[in-house]
């Protein structure tokens, strides 16, 4: 297992590492710079070399030094840890979209008000990072391009928006977004909706 690897054994892998206290959120399934300095970190704990990559005798000590993960271990129902907020998103009121823990945070002030799972576009149609303004809302839309519903959408970069996603809420990060940010708590969204205003500020990073 390696950088950018998205696999059920890498939730494996995250789940034990979070029972040895290696990784600090839910597992995702998605192999990145985080789940590398969690590797590195238990590589160094039993005396291999500190790759950052799963290799025969990585995981092989590691199944010797956890247990199997439980099913609520591998898929919590709580949401995703959030990232240390981004400078960016410390003043304002701010859509604070993080790309490594794939969580969004509403902001006000350096404050946050309310937290929720989402998920981005794939490698073809990959979500642009940066810092935007929420340019329009529409509660009940639906995309020309792809022919599918768009609830409750805050566009911020042309035709990308935030908006809620029935096929996440089923599938999870099987699936991805064709560059959209996709939130699967309905209810969240509903309300994060009605608080945002036309012109507040998107910060999509890593």
């Amino acid at each position: 297992m390696d950088d950018g690897d998205e696999t059920e054994q890498v939730r494996e892998l995250q789940a034990r590492l979070r029972q040895l206290g290696h990784f600090d959120r839910a597992p995702t399934g998605f192999y990145g710079t985080m789940t590398a300095a969690s590797v590195k970190a238990f590589q160094k704990k039993q005396g291999l070399p500190r790759t950052g990559s799963v290799d025969a005798t990585t995981w092989e000590r590691l199944l010797g030094a956890s247990r199997k993960p439980t099913a609520d271990e591998l898929k919590p129902s709580t949401t995703n840890k959030l990232d240390t907020p981004d400078a960016r998103c410390l003043t304002g009121r701010v859509l604070c979209i993080s790309k490594e823990s794939r969580t969004l945070a509403w902001m006000i002030d350096g404050k946050v008000v309310s937290s929720m799972d989402v998920r981005f576009g794939s490698e073809n149609t990959p979500t642009r990072e940066g810092t935007f303004t929420v340019e329009r809302k529409v509660r009940q839309d639906w995309s020309r391009l792809y022919h599918t519903p768009m609830p409750l959408s805050m566009y911020f970069s042309r035709g990308q928006a935030v908006h809620y996603s029935s096929d996440f809420a089923a599938r999870g990060y099987n699936g991805a977004s064709h560059g959209c940010v996709n939130v699967r708590d309905r209810a969240k969204l509903t309300a994060l909706f009605d608080a945002v205003k036309v012109g507040d500020k998107v910060v999509v990073h890593w």
